[in-house]
């Protein structure tokens, strides 16, 4: 048989897979060691989509790095030493957490040297972060080789950038367009890239100036080839034994229950719905709040939250929540997964949405357990500690769900950002575990409505950082009939297919609604999720796929 890039491309993914695993359970290894190759050659292989032009031996990938550096903690391109902790008390130190806006998290700089990094998301998250750390460490060297002529000397390209740098940690004025101009050479773009990326990273929240960056990064390279001061990254004792034992899905998880619990909410008709912490409240408590008499209305509201930040509306909306039966659950068990809790029984009005009617008998009005996006494998953790059975001291309460929803991000392999996916089965890639589902929602629920809408399988992905075009097209063109990409779906259906069907500590009839908006298309260049995000294109698909669910639950 002929071996198509497909077919490298899915063997480099298995052995950065198995070699990051193997890594994780020795402790420790240099990126640039023996055991650090295999990860960069492997990553080279794979070439993925959204670090672009990583194989260039010469051009830094400049959207890729914006991406990679809003998910890592600030000035984590300074430090020697990276260290993956699990939650071990340095939230009660006097260390300040630096938490990435992207990817939220606890990370504490030791030193100058020294970042720890807190993950507490599970593996999914891990590998993740090595596969961002692999990335920069390739870029590094790149960086170093284009600050040094044939001989090994270091170019004035190099000293003018350092005291550039100098000068800016120093608060000092400096000419950013002659800075610009030595920078162009040392990352391998044109003058006029350069320009456009220095204030691209200027506007980030969470990064350094790309100066800054390309320095830090370059000067690690150089002392570590030329003084042996090699970089490191380890793992703690701790975050090794907790990995795949739900500790903190658990703890989640059962703060969610004793809430419910507290309320008197157990027994009562309850709907999961994963999404993000923003759609269902202003999609159910604008309609109690407002004059509002169609989606069209609701979706106005939401575009006006969005585009003022200062809009009214949005205060209003939870304000009038909290008096109604809102539950705000903010999470304190280290997921990073906020939840809140709808009880209906206390609206104003006996409408869900806009002429769709709740049950008048209070022991039949639904409550709603929203829960904020999963990460990966993180899905699993907290989903099915969530479905078992509530402990009350001696006895055992099983919840009364309904049905479970997942209004998903992923990446679209038809159409374009904004579209519409509704899968009938997760493909979970590199395994032999394929979830086919009855999906209560339809595409024809979705037409209409000006937005592309697909309808096929979901691959779950064991990394979104890891696709490339030649292994999306394989899932696309084959037999497999895949529209889009994601993370999550596989996870999900493993524990909801798990306690209702083998547990049975949920109904064996439960409903399930899954629905996807794209956040990019992996398979068109400029859509890559380094792109940047949807922005307000993302309002009218998380605002349809919301006001669905809970049409096609209630209607």
């Amino acid at each position: 048989m002929k071996r198509t890039r497909a077919h490298e491309s899915r063997a480099a993914i298995e052995r950065l897979y198995i070699t990051m695993r193997h890594l994780f359970t020795r402790g420790n290894y240099k990126p640039m060691g023996v055991s650090g190759e295999s990860l960069v050659q492997a990553l080279m292989v794979l070439s993925p989509e959204i670090y672009g032009s990583i194989t260039d031996r010469e051009k830094i990938e400049l959207d890729g790095l914006l991406y990679v550096m809003e998910r890592l903690p600030r000035g984590i391109e300074e430090c020697r030493f990276v260290r993956l902790i699990s939650r071990e008390g340095y939230e009660t130190s006097h260390l300040a957490p630096i938490i990435p806006p992207k990817r939220r998290r606890n990370c504490y700089r030791l030193d100058e040297q020294v970042m720890y990094v807190e993950m507490t998301r599970g593996r999914s998250d891990i590998y993740d972060i090595l596969t961002h750390l692999t990335f920069l460490y390739i870029e590094s060297n790149k960086i170093y080789h284009n600050s040094i002529d044939p001989k090994g000397r270091i170019t004035t390209n190099w000293i003018m950038l350092e005291e550039f740098v100098s000068k800016e940690e120093n608060g000092e004025e400096f000419d950013k367009e002659a800075a610009s101009a030595y920078l162009s050479h040392l990352i391998g773009r044109t003058y006029e890239e350069t320009v456009q990326a220095v204030e691209k990273f200027s506007r980030s929240a969470n990064s350094n100036s790309l100066f800054s960056i390309v320095y830090h990064m370059g000067r690690l390279a150089m002392e570590e080839i030329q003084h042996d001061k090699d970089r490191e990254i380890s793992f703690s004792a701790t975050l090794r034994e907790r990995i795949g034992h739900h500790v903190y899905g658990e703890l989640w998880a059962r703060k969610i229950q004793s809430t419910l619990d507290e309320k008197d909410l157990l027994k009562r008709p309850i709907h999961i719905i994963s999404a993000n912490l923003h759609s269902v409240i202003n999609t159910i408590y604008s309609n109690q709040k407002l004059p509002i008499n169609s989606y069209e209305e609701i979706e106005k509201v939401a575009m006006d939250i969005s585009v003022n930040a200062k809009d009214n509306h949005a205060k209003t909306i939870y304000e009038y929540a909290l008096r109604h039966g809102f539950v705000d659950i903010p999470d304190d068990s280290g997921t990073n997964i906020g939840a809140q809790i709808i009880d209906t029984a206390l609206l104003e009005k006996d409408e869900i949405l806009p002429g769709v009617k709740l049950p008048k008998e209070i022991e039949k009005r639904p409550v709603f357990v929203v829960m904020d996006y999963a990460f990966g494998e993180q899905a699993y953790e907290c989903f099915d500690e969530l479905l078992k059975p509530y402990k009350r001291g001696e006895k055992e309460y099983n919840l009364n769900v309904v049905s479970t929803s997942i209004m998903g991000k992923a990446g679209i392999l038809y159409g374009g950002k904004g579209d519409l996916m509704i899968p009938d089965a997760h493909v979970f890639e590199g395994t032999a575990d394929n979830y086919p589902f009855r999906n209560e929602l339809k595409k024809s629920d979705f037409e209409g409505y000006g937005l592309g809408v697909y309808s096929g399988s979901m691959v779950t992905v064991l990394g979104t950082s890891l696709q490339n075009k030649d292994i999306l097209k394989y899932f696309m063109e084959s037999s497999w009939n895949a529209i889009g990409l994601e993370m999550e779906g596989a996870h999900y259906q493993k524990a909801i297919q798990s306690a209702s069907k083998i547990r049975k500590s949920i109904r064996s009839n439960v409903k399930v609604l899954y629905a996807y908006y794209a956040s990019d298309n992996p398979l068109e260049t400029g859509s890559t999720l380094a792109s940047g995000a949807l922005g307000m294109e993302g309002v009218r698909p998380t605002y349809l796929i919301t006001y669905k669910i809970l049409e096609k639950l209630f209607g």
